[in-house]
């Protein structure tokens, strides 16, 4: 049984711990440390293992529209797998967005012309989704989209073009919060984690043990964001980059900057995502 097959078996056993966990969250705006700040620039750089990227056939892809049970729910998804794929990204939506994001989709686009496939689902349900749009209560409860990640997860490790494959996680708002309690649930099982925008403090404790190599993508602008994701950054006890796009701001709609965000992203998958 592999790493993340054995994880995923004890989720049973993980389920209400983690819930106690996000209920227990400590804040971190009183934590006092030091940390690098990566500043990346808004025009793409190369990239050391990327001349060798066949763009033009990794373009092209599979795509299928999936189910994933969920406990007493189904989540709605699709899968695109590019030819000779290194490895699978779940992506995690932000609050109040779900699998049809167009920055999401505009990332996922980027990845499979790097040769990397992609899961976009929805967290929420079609029911839930109209109750969360009133009451916002689902989208800030943690313990449930993280639970729905590693369910995703566990079908992503079943499914014939996942078996071996590497796995990571890009999240997006809330969804970088989940994104990390559930690379901290599987430990090993998940090679990598890429935060857009996302809101890190909210995953608590599980930062300290998120021993995934973890990029936190934030826009210069962004101003509460990034104090957040500086101070989430600290907490991090693996591999870790905070890259700070320059004159971006939250929803990186600024000329450049959203394109800026997929290199990143799909930089740092390829140098991590890795067959098992």
């Amino acid at each position: 049984m592999s790493g993340l097959e054995q994880r995923i078996s004890l989720w049973s056993r993980v389920c209400d711990p983690l819930n106690t966990i996000v209920r227990n969250m400590r804040g971190a705006s009183n934590l006092a440390a030091t940390w690098i700040v990566t500043c990346m620039n808004s025009q793409p750089r190369g990239s050391a293992g990327f001349g060798s990227t066949n763009r033009e056939s990794s373009a092209r892809s599979e795509s299928w529209e999936v189910r994933i049970p969920s406990g007493d729910v189904t989540l709605s998804g699709e899968l695109a797998i590019p030819e000779n794929a290194v490895g699978v990204v779940l992506f995690a939506h932000g609050s109040g967005s779900s699998r049809h994001s167009p920055r999401n989709q505009f990332v996922a686009r980027t990845l499979r012309e790097s040769g990397i496939a992609t899961l976009l689902f929805d967290l929420l349900t079609a029911d839930e989704e109209p109750e969360d749009a009133l009451t916002g209560r689902l989208r800030f409860n943690i313990g449930l989209l993280a639970q729905r990640l590693v369910t995703a997860t566990q079908w992503m490790a079943n499914h014939p073009q996942g078996r071996r494959s590497g796995l990571g996680y890009f999240g997006a708002s809330t969804g970088g919060a989940a994104a990390l309690v559930a690379a901290a649930s599987l430990g090993s099982g998940i090679d990598a984690v890429v935060s857009r925008g996302g809101r890190p403090d909210l995953a608590g404790d599980a930062l300290a043990r998120v021993g995934s190599p973890t990029l936190l993508i934030v826009g210069e602008r962004d101003e509460l964001v990034l104090r957040l994701n500086e101070q989430a950054y600290a907490q991090l006890p693996g591999q870790k980059e905070l890259a700070v796009v320059p004159r971006a701001t939250h929803l990186f709609d600024e000329p450049g900057a959203l394109e800026e965000v997929a290199r990143l992203a799909a930089q740092w998958f390829r140098r991590f995502l890795r067959l098992h």
